[in-house]
């Protein structure tokens, strides 16, 4: 087994194994008021081990109230004046979550009996190292074996495809988690103006976020549901497709914790256009009526000047919130990061320990005044993502509409990325899926993938790829991102049977590792999953699945991707009318989509 659950005495708690073998590590917490009373318990009595030393920052200084979680207990305390600590654990061997305002959450492994010295690291410094982020991760493949892969001679991309991956050699792979939406909406746009899509527009994992795909509670007191399907490859008969379905917690919206929500929105000259500053009033109205008494809403713009339109105010007041958004004209250039950071700092200024606390951007994304370029934005969001500050950009409007920029915004910002292309797609983020939007249950969420060469030869991850400069950025790693509230991911992976199986027939696929941290305290869990070999023929697999994979057709035709060479637009297009629910209506409107496609890359080829 590449990954080992961790048992008792390490101090993670384990729910009960359901058949897919699937383990979740919970560190829960307590209210600080119950350690005095546990102090004096028989348990805690019986504890042989005190854990000792000191905090201080890269300067030697102590910093005092630092937060300190203990693992084992997930009990809080805090440094002392001169940044000193000491705590008794049950465990010769414990660790610590440190979480202090203004440096980076560090995770610290102690041993008990013996003093040690912590050094925290300041996020001026932490936001000063700025790494290019990775969508998926092959391990221990090296730099030059990636970009030696080929493009295909695709002019338009940015995006480097991934390719099939020998198991012998490479058996871990990793992907980022999000709930990212913006490319199918804006390859939406492209169709119904009879245009093609551009190849790095198509990101197949966003395309598949766009539907929920039959959501499924996942087991009680657990973040997350984790599924997997193997069945066969529609494009290639040798080949079999994995499917990983993972469905998140559904938070309830009347308990969950208040929101502090600052409105960034451009106001410049640009966004004087009907499916620009018009269409982002409609949708923020659309969104208030939604707000609660406890939620708090700021409107700062950007434009001619850069400005705090309405000062925070409560859920509640629903019309003046409305009449503030109402009045807001275009004009004037566009000063971005400034409105940026005036949006951070009032955030800051009301931020709820505790809470949801996001800025949210709504623009074309064309910034041409002030800091304009991707990694001085990047290092002022950083900052504010440390202290709990995350970011929303929804993108709207066409020909100057910047969507690799607030794409990287969104990741910087810890937060998620969609693209409103008309009233009804803004009511559908804002409203239907508002809690997917805004309310996060996990942070850093990525999956860890280990194959079994004695089962697959090959594998390829469908969707994920990853941009051309980020892949030979030796600084480059793999993070996580946001999962909203009831979100349901599917990934799917292409796999060459191994030849000569053998007893291996019935050995497990692969091992999974689920990664991710708690919003609020930022404590890690981990969930463990194992891969059946049951393998179930594609004609009698589940019509959700079945509707899925025409959907990454439909993304690997746009892409002109080198496996899809096999594929035609009336093979999509029959498979999805096969497997489509009627009753949705967003699966329905993929059908229309598709025959639009079909005569506007038809008529492309023929002109």
């Amino acid at each position: 087994m590449p990954f080992n659950v961790p048992n008792a005495a390490e101090g993670a708690g384990r729910l009960p194994c359901d058949s897919n073998c699937c383990h979740e590590a919970i560190i829960p917490l307590k209210p600080l008021y119950f350690i005095l009373a546990l102090l004096f318990t028989p348990t805690f009595l019986a504890a042989q081990y005190y854990l000792r030393g000191d905090i201080k920052d890269e300067s030697n200084q102590p910093v005092s109230n630092v937060k300190i979680i203990l693992h084992s207990t997930g009990y809080t305390y805090y440094s002392g004046d001169e940044g000193g600590f000491g705590i008794m654990s049950r465990l010769a061997t414990d660790s610590l979550t440190l979480l202090k305002d203004g440096y980076q959450p560090s995770g610290v492994k102690m041993e008990g009996n013996k003093y040690k010295s912590i050094i925290l690291q300041s996020l001026r410094n932490v936001a000063g190292v700025q790494k290019t982020r990775l969508a998926s991760f092959i391990k221990n493949m090296k730099i030059e074996e990636r970009t030696n892969w080929p493009t295909g001679g695709e002019t338009y991309s940015t995006l480097l495809e991934n390719e099939c991956i020998s198991t012998s050699r490479f058996p871990e792979t990793g992907l980022a988690i999000n709930i990212d939406k913006a490319s199918y909406s804006n390859i939406r746009r492209f169709i119904k103006t009879n245009s093609t899509v551009p190849p790095d527009a198509v990101r197949i994992e966003e395309m598949l976020n766009y539907f929920n795909f039959n959501y499924k509670a996942p087991p009680k007191d657990s973040v997350f549901g984790l599924d997997s399907y193997l069945t066969g490859c529609p494009w290639d008969k040798n080949n079999q497709l994995l499917f990983l379905k993972l469905c998140a917690r559904q938070l309830n919206t009347e308990t969950v914790a208040p929101s502090n929500l600052v409105f960034l929105i451009d106001i410049s000259g640009s966004m004087d256009m009907p499916n620009r500053l018009p269409l982002l009033k409609s949708a923020f109205k659309l969104m208030v009526k939604n707000l609660r008494e406890k939620d708090t809403v700021s409107v700062v713009v950007y434009g001619s000047s850069v400005g705090i339109r309405l000062q925070p105010t409560s859920g509640r007041e629903k019309l003046k919130i409305e009449q503030a958004i109402e009045e807001l004209e275009p004009g004037g250039a566009t000063a971005g990061a400034s409105g940026i950071a005036m949006a951070y700092g009032l955030a800051k200024s009301k931020f709820i320990h505790g809470g949801n606390n996001r800025v949210i951007l709504a623009t074309d994304g064309d910034f041409n005044i002030g800091q304009t370029s991707e990694d001085e934005l990047g290092k002022l969001i950083t900052q504010y993502r440390q202290l709990g500050i995350y970011l929303t950009c929804l993108g709207v409007g066409m020909g100057n509409y910047k969507d690799s920029k607030l794409e990287m915004l969104a990741k910087k910002g810890n937060g998620n990325f969609a693209y409103l292309d008309n009233e009804k797609e803004a009511e559908k983020v804002l409203v239907k899926e508002l809690t997917q939007t805004l309310f996060a249950v996990a942070d850093d969420a990525y999956m860890d993938i280990v194959f079994n060469p004695a089962v697959v030869e090959q594998y390829r991850l469908i969707g994920f790829d990853n941009k051309l400069n980020a892949i030979t950025d030796s600084s480059s790693e793999l993070e996580g991102g946001e999962v909203g509230s009831g979100h349901t991911l599917l990934a799917i992976m292409e796999l060459v049977p191994a030849t000569g199986q053998g007893s291996a027939v019935n050995a497990s696929l692969a091992q999974i590792r689920l990664q991710f941290k708690n919003p609020q305290t930022k404590a890690p869990h981990a969930i463990y999953y194992s891969c059946g070999p049951r393998f179930t023929p594609f004609e009698q697999l589940e019509n959700s699945y079945r509707f899925a994979t025409s959907v990454v057709m439909f993304g690997s035709l746009l892409k002109k991707s080198k496996y899809s060479k096999n594929l035609s637009w009336s093979d999509v297009i029959e498979l999805a009318e096969a497997s489509y629910d009627q009753k949705d209506s967003l699966q329905k409107e993929f059908i229309e989509l598709l025959e639009k496609a079909k005569k506007v890359y038809q008529k492309k080829k023929k002109d």
